[in-house]
């Protein structure tokens, strides 16, 4: 029987295209409006995997992604990158001077700032996702209202592309990871995925990361998130170059686990290469 995949949008969405890239073989697809219901299909085993992205190269890491990540047992076993090109899409009697409303996820807002930053009498409404508020548009038709999206929306939705390329930087990814009930492992894998809390004390932080440097465990990212029942203390989010299995990784882990209030593996997958930008 074929895998079943959930992902947060609906098609046309930068989250189904990287569902596309990842899974080669066929798949059934759930598609839900919040990242919160791919998360509770995945815990409550009502689908095999889910897709949700996790970082952008322009803007970071997305923390909601991140905190749930720390919340619900569940496992990241692959990832993709997408390239992220986007558009201001309107009905067909749209123009730059009839758009009053522009809907897009908080994201494709964020990832348009310079060219959004002409047009200040613009209204912007946050929506849950690009290929949503394309969606939107095409079900109301009013030229006053436009939505930031990808062109495969615009095709899906039969929209016209009242200006291409909105987006600030034309080298945009976004790194999507692919999450499981269970874990994988694999020998080829050669990335990993943990997130730690440390006690409250100076030294802390720099004691920690100097045991990947004394194992010689590359660190790949770094990002922090509050911890929310104690003020000004953070979870630390690392990526990291290696396999479990490996003898030097394995004793970095230890350590960490060892020096954590709290630790938890959040996975050991294949590195994706398909920026051609990720080295490990």
């Amino acid at each position: 029987m074929d895998s079943t995949v959930a992902y947060q949008g609906v098609p046309g969405s930068f989250s189904e295209q990287a569902l596309l890239q990842f899974f080669t073989n066929p798949v059934q697809t759930t598609y839900v409006t919040t990242f919160a219901e791919v998360f509770k299909l995945l815990n409550n085993q009502e689908v095999d995997y889910g897709v949700l992205p996790i970082e952008n190269s322009s803007t970071g890491g997305i923390y909601e992604i991140l905190d749930s990540l720390n919340m619900y047992d569940l496992y990241i076993v692959g990832e993709t990158y997408v390239r992220v090109t986007h558009h201001l899409l309107g009905c067909h009697e749209a123009t730059i001077d009839t758009i009053q409303e522009i809907y897009s996820h908080p994201q494709g807002f964020q990832q348009s700032r310079l060219f959004l930053d002409k047009f200040p009498q613009w209204k912007h409404i946050p929506y849950y996702n690009t290929a949503i508020s394309a969606q939107l548009i095409a079900e109301e038709q009013d030229p006053k209202k436009a939505a930031i999206a990808s062109k495969r929306a615009a095709e899906i939705y039969n929209l016209k592309v009242v200006v291409e390329n909105i987006q600030d930087v034309n080298n945009n990814y976004t790194r999507f990871v692919i999450i499981s009930k269970h874990m994988h492992q694999d020998a080829a894998y050669n990335k990993i995925s943990i997130v730690y809390s440390l006690p409250h004390s100076v030294g802390s932080l720099y004691q920690s990361l100097g045991i990947f440097a004394e194992h010689q465990v590359n660190i790949l990212s770094l990002q922090s998130r509050p911890i929310k029942e104690r003020p000004w203390e953070f979870y630390f989010y690392l990526d990291l170059a290696g396999n479990i299995e490996d003898q030097n990784v394995k004793a970095a882990l230890l350590q960490i686990k060892e020096l954590s209030r709290q630790y938890k593996l959040l996975g050991n997958y294949l590195a994706s290469d398909n920026t051609g930008k990720l080295d490990v």
